[in-house]
This record gives structure tokens, sequence and C-alpha cells, in this order.
């Protein structure tokens, strides 16, 4: 299956309004790719300014982690979906605000996984501007 055809739902556990991101763009072992257009109705808006909060940043590139699981595991290894949690994350730059129909793209790139832990580096770019960096841990719980 092209990524271009999979629903974005089908990879992750989060729902409207919480969906962070809108379409799986690149999946190989160590990158995975998405884009998400910055919308009005978003929960992360600042009403008083009509920017996306920082956090919301954050929440994209776990979501791309997210969605680099749940394709993993649907369609690599044909199995359910799981879920992963944050575990940690480190080193958290924000550089640069965004608004309501900028397109997002968030790009983030293994370092390790043992144990049930994947570590990532992960970026959100609106254009060739950085929004913001990070290294998050992902832990993947055992399977019940």
């Amino acid at each position: 299956m092209k990524l271009d055809e999979i629903d974005i739902l089908e990879l992750l556990p989060q729902r409207p309004p919480f969906v962070m991101i809108d379409r799986l763009v690149e999946y190989d072992e160590t990158t995975t790719v998405t884009e998400f257009e910055v919308r009005a109705d978003n929960i992360f808006i600042d009403s008083a300014t009509g920017m996306l909060r920082r956090e919301a940043l954050i929440e994209n590139i776990a979501q791309t982690c997210a969605a680099r699981l749940g394709y993993y595991f649907k369609y690599i290894l044909k199995q359910p979906v799981r879920v992963g949690v944050i575990g940690a994350l480190r080193y958290c730059r924000f550089n640069a605000t965004t608004k309501v129909g900028d397109l997002l793209t968030t790009k983030i790139t293994v370092r390790e996984e043992i144990f049930g832990l994947t570590l990532i580096d992960g970026e959100v770019k609106c254009g060739d501007t950085v929004l913001a960096s990070t290294e998050m841990k992902i832990a993947l719980p055992p399977q019940q």
C-alpha cells in the first residue's frame, strides 16, 4: 500500500480533536516523516494570538512516533497497533511559532531501540524554518 493511501487514523491511538498529523509521508527503519496543516479549530490554538501553542509541536512529534509504530505493527508485522507513551523529553528547543494555514513537516530519526524503548530525535519545520526540536524516549509497554 502506498503511504498517501493510508488513513492516518488507522495508525494512531489518538482521535479527533486530538489528532496532530494528517498524513504519513515517509517511513523506513530509521526515519519517519509526517505532515500536518494547522487549522483554526485545533485545540492547541491560542485564542488570544491565533498561534499554535508550542506544546502542540511536542505532541506532533509524539504522534509522528505513534504513526511510525502504527505503520510498523499494522503493515510490517501484520499485528494490531500498539500504544506507546512518552518516557522522557530532553533538549526541547522552540525557535518559532506557527499559525493557522501553515503546513508542518515533522521528521523523527531513530537513534536506538532496546527493551521496548525507542530514542528518537524529532524536528518540526514550516518550510525551511525549524519550529521545534527535541530528543524523546518512547516506551512500548509489554503486550498483554
